[in-house]
């Protein structure tokens, strides 16, 4: 049976997240021909330290624009759920185009290894051969805004299937005879660092794992539901707002979103793309379209995923990330949990545009390595508890 209209004819649900969770009948097991496919750019850590946080969050939305921009090529009705993370992205696709998908994502490594002085890794393995681990990965759409329909994943699933990818992947990438083209029409990274709207508040980057199913949904809406509580919903501790939002068209970012995206230099890129810059500061002040396009980009701005773990970006003060450790501190001694978490002064964002009315995407990450530095606060727990997963 052909699965590929899997993920387009599933029903988007229009409910609160805490009321999807806890309604387990809204989710639907993803089909068994369907593949996990994990792009994790090497040694984060090191890029880090080498001030390359940007370029690893480009590296990271690349992939997901060559995983989109081929599926078009394939089939256009063809629709698939994602994860962003600050270092990489895991995707679920149907195994008839799997072929095809891994192809341009070998290129694209070739790419970002002299572009962006970046290695990646890329692995997959089948949905059928996950639920053989005695797991769950069930998936629901949800709709969080007149404007963002997101991916929600329950069970344990695709955290066992990234684990059993990563403990797999090859040291080296197949370098095909005949490289593809690179298709990365639409990445964008034109907006300066993003500041919380007061000056006391910081961007804080969080990522929580519970491996119990049986318990998962009721701890994490305790979670997001103390996180509501302390932070304000989703569009209250948002750390992307319109006051906030500038366009930096300096030489360097400019010159930074040229090579990751063409891979050489245009200065006909260059050129027109600095004046779309320099203008558009003035078409976002002053005009109607401009402030309802600023509007629309933090509504479309994906600030919380949910792929069996919490990760989430939102903006708050010292004393309220206190406040949410102390229920995390409790939950995590209880063995119920697992968290990372970190603190930063501002916001980074790269982007996904198709057109400029309703189809783009933003990630968003955390300045100084955001997500990463989360991600290895919380490595450090997995390594005193190896067995966590299983």
């Amino acid at each position: 049976m052909i699965t590929t209209d899997f993920y387009k004819r599933l029903y988007t649900n229009s409910v609160p997240l805490r009321e999807l969770l806890n309604n387990k009948e809204t989710f639907t097991a993803m089909p068994i021909d369907w593949q996990v496919l994990v792009v994790d750019v090497k040694e984060p850590s090191v890029a880090l330290e080498n001030d390359l946080h940007n370029k690893v969050n480009l590296a990271a939305t690349g992939s997901i624009v060559t995983v989109l921009n081929t599926l078009k090529s394939i089939n256009k009705e063809i629709q698939i759920p994602y994860f962003f993370r600050g270092d990489g992205a895991t995707f679920i696709v149907p195994d008839a185009v799997l072929g095809k998908v891994v192809a341009a994502l070998e290129t694209y490594g070739v790419h970002v290894s002299k572009n962006l002085n970046l290695k990646i890794h890329i692995g997959h393995i089948k949905v059928g051969d996950v639920y053989l681990k005695d797991t769950t990965l069930g998936i629901a759409k949800l709709k969080l805004n007149t404007y963002l329909v997101t991916s929600i994943i329950y069970g344990n699933g695709l955290k066992v299937a990234e684990q059993l990818i990563r403990d797999n992947f090859k040291e080296e990438m197949t370098i095909l005879d005949r490289q593809l083209p690179i298709d990365l029409e639409g990445m964008e990274c034109r907006w300066d660092e993003i500041f919380p709207s007061e000056e006391e508040k910081k961007v804080i980057c969080l990522t929580v794992v519970c491996n119990n199913e049986k318990i998962q949904s009721e701890i994490y809406t305790k979670i997001l539901d103390e996180i509501d509580y302390v932070f304000g919903d989703l569009s209250k501790r948002t750390p992307i707002t319109t006051v906030k939002l500038k366009l930096d068209n300096s030489f360097h970012k400019m010159r930074t979103e040229m090579y990751a995206r063409l891979g050489k230099f245009d200065r006909g890129y260059l050129i027109q793309n600095w004046m779309i810059t320099y203008f558009g500061k003035y078409y976002f002040k002053f005009f109607k379209g401009g402030k309802d396009y600023l509007f629309r980009v933090t509504q479309l701005s994906d600030t919380i995923v949910m792929d069996g773990s919490i990760n989430t970006i939102f903006s708050g003060t010292h004393r309220q990330m206190n406040q949410l450790k102390m229920l995390l501190d409790s939950l995590e001694s209880d063995g119920k949990i697992l968290y990372g978490i970190f603190a930063t002064y501002a916001s980074t964002m790269s982007c996904y545009i198709e057109d400029r009315e309703e189809n783009h995407i933003h990630f968003v990450d955390g300045t100084e390595g955001g997500y990463i530095k989360a991600a290895e606060h919380l490595k450090t727990k997995l390594i005193r508890k190896d067995d966590f997963w299983n």
